[in-house]
């Protein structure tokens, strides 16, 4: 009986923790000069995920392409993407290179362009020109001795990320920030955790006289 309640615990555990820990931000808030140049009212240009893996924090920041392409612009302090951390030190950061002939980077500093706030981290683009690029690669970093909480305080204006984009459409360009997350549905654990688990308890339940 003592393993019958203990297999039952142990399925039930398994069947309500959630497989990962991401948190997902929606690029959304149009920081651009003539805002419809880069997208309608309601736009999503792209997303910003974190996932937590164990004391270190996993970034992609993606853009909706077509259109959208990054920029490196003074409207964004010539950075790609920024954000604010508490306890962290640039060598915490370490940049995926998804840009084929460039070199990605992360930037510590006071940040403060174009009225979205002050932010004091940045991913960008060493070997980049400034403006409009041709790319819209995920950008992959992570951060290390960190946890989500940590890395996505809102600053003072509220904003959480901001990301450079461009419009390859018409060349616009402009900043455009994040502030509100959504958690995305947990991935369920593989169906043969859980069918071995059912027919565990079945067995049991056979065992133990139990309808």
């Amino acid at each position: 009986m003592n393993k019958f309640l203990g297999l039952v615990a142990l399925v039930a555990a398994a069947v309500v923790v959630p497989a990962n820990a991401t948190v997902v931000y929606d690029l959304t808030s149009n920081h651009c000069g003539v805002p419809a140049d880069c997208g309608a009212p309601g736009t999503i240009f792209g997303n910003v995920s974190l996932d937590q893996n164990g004391t270190t924090v996993d970034f992609t920041v993606h853009l909706n392409n077509p259109p959208y392409v990054y920029a490196q612009t003074g409207s964004v302090d010539f950075m790609l993407f920024k954000f604010n951390a508490t306890g962290v030190v640039l060598g915490d950061i370490t940049v995926n290179q998804t840009v084929a002939g460039q070199t990605l980077a992360g930037a510590v500093g006071t940040f403060n362009g174009d009225g979205t706030g002050t932010f004091g981290f940045a991913i960008q683009c060493t070997t980049c020109g400034n403006g409009i690029q041709t790319f819209s690669n995920n950008l992959v970093f992570h951060v290390a001795n960190a946890t989500i909480a940590e890395l996505t305080v809102p600053n003072a204006l509220g904003n959480v990320f901001v990301a450079d984009i461009g419009n390859s459409l018409n060349g616009a360009t402009g900043p455009i920030d994040a502030s509100t997350p959504h958690t995305p549905v947990p991935e369920p654990i593989t169906s043969g955790l859980v069918g071995t688990g059912l027919l565990a308890l079945a067995f049991l339940r056979r065992r133990t006289g139990k309808a």
